[in-house]
């Protein structure tokens, strides 16, 4: 089994690193990796941030372990040539369309939440975002107006096919769940989000046994604020899942803690920690690796067939936590190769 490794920039070859030392540790017969640089890594060194081999790669790997892209030395590039465009190739290129990240708070991590313990400890959602459509991916430049203005324009659209085929794998997750589905858009404003509430209704015939509810994006940050307990698994569409998990992961208590999948139709995927590259930490030792690590047992489990590795990786990280590892986001002090060594650790019990 192929393990393709895209460390990327800013801290991602440092929490990867971790990752990977955590499946050696499980000593996992046929696993093998091969690693290819992406992001502004890959445009320093062969001048495009998503080169041939690393795409192929990408292609010939059973599973992909990804960690971050973003460089402050890349701003100024034209849009395509920017780090950030890697990971959206990628996912296009593979049609990698379903992103699952999961938000659950740790019983110790209770007072690293934004929220109020009593709130933060019922959070457990499964938000399931769309990956390949919407304004990410539709028509978008620069034009001027008639009255000589300067005006930006980003075209937000999805097909009933896209809808569906999003709509499908959201069912499917709340059944595995608790069989509580809720949609997010904003159909009250929106023709895509009307199109986005028809067709997820018309999806809902093939799965009785789930509950649907609909509920407007700026009313679903709020009560994921207010009450998250009241979620299960969540489906919405690309940009809305975007602000939305970013928004979980603090509820949950850092986004250096949470993990995503991001799925094709056969269960080929690519797996990444939700936070970002944070230039301004990387090389210092300071970040958090557990996001990496819970996201290469999201691998095991989905992409490899292999649950019980996977649910050893989960264990052995509430462990290290329940033991008092803190790294600097947590409001702790341990470096990023501590809370690795620790987490490999709390395997070997």
């Amino acid at each position: 089994m192929l393990v393709a490794l895209l460390p990327g920039d800013g801290i991602g070859p440092e929490v990867i690193v971790e990752a990977v030392r955590v499946l050696e540790a499980l000593d996992i017969h046929g696993l093998i990796f091969e690693e290819a640089p992406i992001g502004g890594a890959a445009y320093k060194e062969y001048g495009h941030p998503l080169p041939d081999k690393t795409l192929d790669l990408a292609k010939r790997a059973d599973a992909i372990l990804f960690g971050a892209v973003g460089d402050p030395d890349c701003d100024a590039l034209e849009r395509h040539l920017r780090p950030e465009q890697a990971i959206l190739g990628v996912r296009k290129e593979l049609q990698l369309f379903a992103n699952l990240r999961p938000a659950n708070l740790f019983p110790e991590l209770a007072d690293a939440s934004a929220l109020r313990p009593e709130i933060a400890r019922d959070i457990d959602v499964m938000i399931v975002r769309e990956l390949t459509g919407d304004v990410y991916f539709g028509e978008k430049g620069m034009r001027t107006t008639d009255d000589g203005l300067r005006q930006g324009y980003d075209i937000m659209a999805y097909d009933e096919a896209e809808i569906a085929r999003i709509a499908r794998a959201g069912f499917e997750t709340a059944q595995a769940r608790r069989c509580k589905l809720c949609s997010v858009d904003k159909a009250n404003v929106l023709e895509t989000s009307q199109l986005w509430r028809d067709v997820m209704v018309e999806v809902s015939a093939d799965y009785p046994d789930v509950e649907l509810r609909h509920m407007y994006v700026d009313n679903a940050a709020m009560q994921l604020v207010r009450d998250p307990g009241q979620f299960d698994t969540i489906v919405t569409g690309n940009l809305f899942g975007d602000i939305l998990s970013d928004l979980a992961s603090m509820c949950a208590g850092s986004i250096g803690m949470l993990p995503s999948a991001s799925l094709d139709a056969g269960g080929k995927g690519l797996y990444e920690p939700v936070h970002g590259s944070a230039p301004d930490i990387a090389g210092e030792g300071k970040a958090n690796p557990l996001a990496t690590i819970l996201s290469a047992a999201m691998m095991l489990r989905y992409s490899l067939d292999m649950s019980q590795p996977a649910d050893r990786i989960e264990q052995a990280v509430a462990k290290a936590l329940a033991d008092g590892l803190r790294t600097a986001d947590l409001g702790g002090s341990a470096t990023t190769r501590q809370a690795g060594d620790a987490v490999i650790a709390a395997l070997a019990h």
